[in-house]
Parts: C-alpha cells; structure tokens; sequence
C-alpha cells in the first residue's frame, strides 16, 4: 500500500496534535516547496531519507510498439531519486 498525501495529513495530526487544517498546510506548503525546487532545476537533499534531482534526457529514436513505427522522442527532463545509505539499510533490514 502507498503512502498518499491523505495518510501524512493523518500521521502529523494524530503523532504532533496538529489540527487538520494546519496539517493540510503544512503537507501542502512542504509539498510545493519541493515541486518548485525541482521546477527550478534544483535537488532536494533529505539528510537520512535521500536526493531528489532533475536530469536532462536527450532527443531519441523509439518505435510505436502498435504499429511499429519509427519515431523521433522530444528531449525533456526527469526527476530521478536516489535513496542515502541510512534508509538502503533500514529498507534491507540492516
């Protein structure tokens, strides 16, 4: 089961005695801080958690797998995740 934005909104009221409306705002507010971040093509480093950073993919040949047509894939960039060394061995269980 995924962790949705719902269940942080949960987690701050019912772990720190947050209102809901503040919860939502907080969530929100941390929430678009890092979309922006990102829009700006900058990382988002969360010491413990992980990185988040933007990359820039190049122009590439791909093929339409219906029809199997060749087809010319537009640059663009993708936001990538790589996760600290601290949260790998928590999720291994080390």
């Amino acid at each position: 089961m995924a962790l949705t934005k719902h269940d942080i909104i949960g987690q701050l009221q019912t772990q720190l005695g947050f209102p809901k409306n503040k919860s939502v705002e907080i969530t929100e507010s941390l929430l678009e801080i890092i979309k922006s971040t990102l829009s700006s093509g900058d990382d988002v480093l969360v010491s413990g958690f992980g990185k988040f950073s933007v990359k820039d993919k190049n122009e590439r040949k791909g093929r339409n797998p219906a029809t199997g047509e060749d087809a010319i894939l537009p640059a663009r960039r993708v936001v990538t995740f790589k996760c600290s060394g601290m949260l790998r061995g928590k999720v291994n269980g080390k």
